[in-house]
């Protein structure tokens, strides 16, 4: 009796285990593929004597510092926090809060983004605006 039990039981983990790899497959075959360059962006840079320079840019980046790693030509760097990057320095233009109360502000379609650049979505048509400001200047 304990064999036939024994039977019933690996044979449904076999079944499990099979419908399991087929629904593996399935997905991989039906899933929704992403489409290169599927987002059309804008970030523009604006540095401290208000020159503007504009990327514009197709993507797949879900997120803000995807997107501006990809941009050709924009470089930024900043300290890494549990929080993500802290940018200080954009094309080579830093901003030093301690010293001058500057730092790089970022504005999706004309509003302070609510996230860092790592969390930062990113969404087709969206205007990225990274502006050096210094206190008062708000």
């Amino acid at each position: 009796m304990e064999n036939k039990g024994s039977r019933k039981w690996i044979a449904g983990v076999v079944v499990l285990a099979v419908a399991v790899l087929v629904l593996v497959v399935v997905y991989g075959v039906f899933r929704e593929k992403p489409v290169e360059g599927s987002k059309s962006i804008v970030i523009e840079v604006v540095d401290r004597d208000e020159g503007k320079i504009e990327y514009q840019l197709k993507t797949d980046a879900a997120y803000l510092r995807e997107a501006m790693e990809e941009a050709e030509g924009l470089s930024f760097s900043g300290a890494e926090s549990e929080y993500g990057m802290m940018v200080d320095t954009v094309n080579g233009v830093r901003a030093d809060y301690e010293a001058d109360g500057a730092y790089w502000s970022f504005c999706v379609n004309g509003e302070y983004c609510n996230y860092g650049i790592d969390t930062q979505p990113v969404e087709d048509g969206d205007v990225f605006s990274i502006v050096y400001t210094s206190a008062g200047q708000e």
